[in-house]
């Protein structure tokens, strides 16, 4: 009789684990609290528009990648899928003038170099530097001493290929985007890499991103996160697996140092294992007792949450002219909470039929920052509707503003908070990823306990800094423990 096993959450980490376990053998039932799978990968309709509220480039996408390999595997993606790769990448506007930068780093360079002579040996060492980060595609590692059908192994010539990448990280790894940018003369071109979200993880994590674009990487699946997940979601139940639906696990059972099941709002369902595959920091709401371990103290001591306010916006207007990733600077800065946004970043879906019906378009804009304790200030004191009306009312201002076809054409402006993550996806403040810090260790945490049997931890935050395939391979790696403490084989990709 195969062993039982109880996944306790049905995002990305939850599903690749129920794939992974069920094609090793075990008999998986996922607990999911929400009605539908995907977790912090997800999107939602309003009024006829679909706003995508988790993918936005995928990490894997390119069938070159050692990451692409699990994408299929998992049935996240397959021949039926479109992935789309947007040329160029992204588009600044610079006082009407569009500053652009391509996948082809060649593409990027030259009119860079046109457009600031004076900048061209930083432009040349900016464009190299991309192309030294285009060999940094990770590889896929097994845990020591799990059974597998195919060993993942990473052959020296690899590694040594991967040194002049190594070399950039670590130069790059404490300079910040604004120090960076002010060695530029050109003020559209500081204002371009200003402008890039993320800024405050630095330029490392910049080159790291552009050089997987550059190596043909970070397609955007057709139809983004919805039918991304439920394509995983469909694997998982063809092999056999049970997904339960607005099912929340309340307690792991514990009992004399193993887990025994779990407690859900109904009954007690036994297992031999459980994997917690919903956020790592917010699992101490499932035992009786506080978990401790080194791994997971390290992880609350330096875990900062990465956050954002989400602007969706649903127009009566094609804007397909304007690019997929279009940045520009605000003409009114917007505030909120003690930050001050200068720029915007917009996510275009206009040339994606899934998002809006035709002639329409839907936007996305991120305000990023920890504004978990504002947004809960406002909550609070019944102010939370009206703050959000503020926030939806200033972005609607400066898309206007900046693209004249929106003007009276907006039809649905949807702002979700950390808050509205945490309600509906229950990821610890509602963050999506965790905050690169200079001294970070890009290394996966164990997904065990000693002391506590039976018990496996997947999710994002488990290979730090998270994202979506940080999730997927957490799940794998969830398993692979599993396998490796019960003697079974793993089946690899």
């Amino acid at each position: 009789m195969n062993k039982k096993v109880i996944i306790v959450g049905g995002g990305i980490a939850g599903l690749s684990a129920g794939i992974y376990a069920q094609k090793c053998g075990f008999d998986v039932t996922i607990f999911e609290s929400h009605s539908i799978p995907g977790g912090i990968c997800t999107s939602w309709k309003r009024s006829g528009y679909l706003f995508e509220g988790g993918m936005h480039w995928l990490a894997g996408s390119n069938p070159n990648e050692p990451m692409n390999k699990l994408w299929l595997y998992v049935g996240a993606v397959d021949d039926s899928v479109n992935i789309r790769y947007s040329e160029p990448f992204m588009e600044y506007d610079h006082e009407g003038m569009p500053i652009r930068l391509y996948r082809d780093v060649d593409a990027s360079e030259k009119p860079l170099l046109e457009l600031s002579p004076a900048d061209s040996k930083e432009i040349k060492i900016f464009c190299n530097n991309i192309r030294k980060l285009k060999n940094l595609s990770g590889s896929i590692a097994d845990i020591k001493g799990v059974k597998t059908t195919r060993k993942s192994k990473t052959s020296l010539s690899d590694l040594f290929s991967l040194l002049p990448a190594v070399r950039v990280m670590v130069k790059y790894s404490k300079l910040s985007r604004e120090k960076y940018a002010s060695q530029f003369k050109h003020e559209g071109i500081r204002e371009m890499l200003l402008a890039i979200p993320g800024a405050n993880q630095g330029m490392a994590m910049l080159f790291m991103t552009m050089g997987s674009l550059a190596r043909g990487d970070g397609g955007f699946p057709e139809g983004g996160s919805l039918p991304f997940a439920s394509r995983m979601a469909n694997k998982f139940i063809s092999l056999g697996g049970k997904i339960l639906y607005k099912t929340k696990v309340s307690q792991v059972i514990v009992e004399g140092g193993k887990a025994t099941g779990v407690i859900t709002e109904c009954e007690k369902i036994y297992a031999e294992a459980v994997i917690i595959a919903s956020d790592t920091m917010a699992a101490d709401r499932l035992f009786a007792e506080p978990l401790n371990a080194p791994w997971i103290n390290e992880m609350r001591k330096i875990t900062d949450p990465t956050m954002v306010t989400f602007v969706s916006l649903g127009i009566n207007a094609d804007l397909r002219k304007y690019n997929g990733y279009y940045l520009f600077k605000l003409k009114k800065p917007i505030s909120l909470s003690n930050m001050v946004y200068d720029y915007l970043a917009i996510s275009n879906y206009a040339a994606d039929s899934t998002y809006s019906p035709p002639g329409k378009s839907v936007i996305t804009v991120q305000l990023p920052g920890d504004t978990y304790n504002f947004w809960e200030k406002h909550m609070a004191d019944n102010t939370y509707i009206q703050e959000k009306q503020r926030i939806g009312d200033a972005i609607k201002e400066a898309i206007e503003s900046q693209m004249p076809e929106a003007i009276g054409n907006i039809e649905v402006c949807d702002v979700a908070t950390p808050l509205t993550y945490e309600r509906y996806c229950g990821n610890w403040k509602g963050s999506w990823m965790t905050e690169i810090k200079p001294d970070m260790k890009f290394k996966p945490y164990p997904a065990a306990i000693k002391g506590l049997d039976g018990v496996y931890f997947a999710g994002q935050r488990m290979i730090p800094p998270g994202g979506i395939p940080a999730a997927l391979m957490s799940g794998r790696r969830a398993v692979q423990y599993l396998c490796r403490d019960t003697d079974t084989v793993f089946i690899s990709e």
